[in-house]
């Protein structure tokens, strides 16, 4: 079982081997579901502006990347032209400091507290991917106890529920 703890040294993880190989398998998914910003090669790509910026038809993409403006579809996709790519920059930033901190066989991993923010970002992004997937409510403690364990979900609700203590570990070592 995961442990977080601040020591003088930063923020020192103690992951299982399982539990490093599940959060980097979870972090490879994502980074492989932001993909690339939308905006191909021209100037305006350059400047950091999605020239084609729209809302995703992906739920879990479009959780990660809600539009600013429910009301207002013109200005929401303004500012989504101006804000998806740095957004997007970001989350695979924080998604590759996960893995770069990661060992291959678990162990320590000790964080200064940059690298804990962009860790608890990360944890952020891949449980909403998950609660978005898994459609989970408010209500998802006492659906996930009445599941038949050999419901094909089990083992996402599993990896939910650790995700969440260790992002709670985390906060609480922060703060």
């Amino acid at each position: 079982m995961s442990h977080v703890k601040k020591t003088r040294e930063g923020i020192r993880i103690r992951l299982e081997p399982e539990e490093a190989a599940l959060l980097r398998a979870l972090m490879e998914q994502l980074l492989a579901l932001l993909g690339e910003a939308p905006g191909g090669d021209d100037e305006l790509a350059s400047l950091g502006i999605a020239e084609n910026a729209a809302t995703p038809d992906d739920p879990v993409l479009a959780r990660l990347f809600p539009d600013a403006y429910r009301d207002d579809g013109e200005a929401a996709g303004e500012f989504r032209r101006y804000t998806e790519m740095g957004l997007r920059d970001g989350k695979r930033a924080a998604a590759g400091m996960v893995l770069d901190a990661l060992g291959a066989e678990g162990g320590k991993i000790v964080l200064d507290d940059e690298q804990a923010q962009g860790w608890l970002r990360a944890l952020n992004d891949v449980r909403l991917a998950l609660g978005t997937r898994l459609d989970i409510t408010e209500d998802w403690y006492e659906e996930a106890e009445h599941m038949d364990p050999r419901d094909s979900r089990t083992p996402m609700f599993a990896a939910y529920d650790w995700l969440t203590m260790l992002q709670e570990s985390l906060v609480r070592v922060l703060w």
